[in-house]
């Protein structure tokens, strides 16, 4: 007799554990099937997550969960070869639990969702390569694992960024040069006492630090930098369809060898060293995210928003499993898993959607290269020029006029009408 679940996850990152503790705690059987030796080991993307959407999901999660520092410091950087311009937001915590945002390590927090999981009555294997799906009747009823095939009403798909089945099923979101970036990420030791001094902040509160311009080659990218407990997540993200004069594992060697970023580093020690694919392309790229028998959610189906100072994907990957869930859950209540677009009417409805849409000419406008090449050089020449004293009498507006007409007053227009059109 063929052994059959509820609910079959394929992939166990935040929204595939998220969907199975969901799944589980309403009394649904789930099967989860993570590629990896345990749950969370292959996770290494992001480092920040926002508290919103988890929070309704685990009460109080940030006192519970291994979350490493609270974000009390906002910071944006321009960034030349040498030079270095930052922005820098700081404020107290917020007494609002669902404005809170906490730097996280995944390899951590993800053991953890799946410990949740797990203890709510998800049956988790590790270790297993899904290679295919089962179908009937134009309906998807289950994944094949070399020669073993386990079958079930629906299938989720949250295997991540690259996900071949998704690819091959006509689902998820396009995946192209144009739609991802790679990205190459560290942690670096430091100790808790040397990071609060570094980086000016009080016991377990942290930064969140995006930086663009030179860190990426001048081209589409950008660097971010996340203080965890004791350590820095740091890494460098670049768009593919750009060509990069050095190859990306050296762009972050780069970075760390940044006047701006040497010192912050100096005598630390790397304990993680990953890469990963980053969907970029937005809601354009989004193809099909449900179909009978399967939906996509997370980073499978392409939700992921960079909007420049802010770079989001697990509160969007969070939702949509809560979303997921909430659509099969009904569909099992019906009786019939052919149609699952309910939940596509309730993203729609969601955050994870109007956000997307919200920036959906975003992802084009930030392929312009002045963005990562001219303005870092621009504001970086504006302030130079600002602080340099040198017994040269310049009016002030001369010297900002004078940036600002490298760049062309036609293209600083220009970009900057499309930008706010994007916005």
């Amino acid at each position: 007799m063929e052994e059959k679940f509820d609910v079959i996850i394929v992939g166990g990152g935040i929204a595939g554990c998220v969907a199975g503790y969901l799944l589980a705690k309403n009394g649904l059987e789930v099967l989860l099937i993570e590629r990896g030796s345990a749950i969370g080991v292959k996770n290494t993307s992001g480092g920040r997550i926002y508290a919103h959407s988890i929070e309704p999901i685990f009460e109080n999660f940030a006192q519970i969960a291994p979350i490493e520092r609270a974000i009390t410091s906002e910071r944006l950087s321009f960034m030349t070869d040498k030079t270095n311009t930052t922005i820098n937001y700081t404020s107290e915590l917020s007494q609002n639990k669902n404005e809170l945002s906490y730097s996280v390590l995944r390899v951590k927090f993800d053991a953890w969702l799946g410990k949740m999981a797990e203890e709510a009555g998800v049956n988790i294997i590790n270790g297993i390569r899904v290679d295919d799906l089962i179908t009937k009747d134009a309906k998807i009823c289950g994944v094949k694992s070399g020669d073993d095939e386990m079958f079930s009403d629906v299938v989720i798909l949250a295997d991540g960024a690259n996900s071949t089945l998704c690819q091959k099923y006509g689902l998820g979101y396009t995946l192209n040069p144009h739609t991802c970036a790679v990205g190459v990420k560290e942690i670096i030791e430091l100790g808790e006492d040397r990071v609060n001094d570094i980086f000016n902040v009080n016991e377990n509160e942290g930064v969140a630090w995006l930086f663009a311009g030179g860190v990426s080659d001048r081209k589409m990218g950008g660097g971010f930098l996340y203080t965890n407990k004791s350590s820095i997540s740091l890494g460098v993200v670049f768009g593919l369809h750009s060509t990069p004069n050095t190859n990306v594992p050296q762009l972050l060697e780069n970075f760390k060898s940044h006047p701006a970023i040497k010192p912050l580093i100096k005598n630390g020690k790397t304990t993680e060293y990953s890469a990963h694919i980053v969907p970029e392309g937005g809601l354009g790229a989004i193809k099909k995210i449900s179909d009978k028998g399967v939906v996509v959610v997370g980073d499978s189906a392409g939700f992921c928003l960079n909007v420049g100072y802010s770079v989001r994907g697990m509160d969007l990957a969070v939702k949509s499993a809560e979303l997921a869930v909430k659509a099969i859950i009904n569909a099992k209540q019906r009786g019939d898993f052919n149609d699952l677009s309910e939940y596509d009417r309730l993203l729609k409805d969601s955050f994870v959607l109007k956000d997307l849409t919200l920036y959906k000419n975003l992802p084009h406008f930030l392929q312009n290269e002045r963005i990562f090449n001219e303005y870092p050089e621009m504001i970086n020449g504006i302030f130079r020029d600002l602080f340099t004293i040198n017994g040269a009498s310049v009016p002030l507006k001369n010297k900002v006029l004078a940036r600002l007409k490298s760049v062309g007053y036609l293209n600083l227009a220009k970009d900057l009408f499309t930008g706010v059109k994007s916005i």
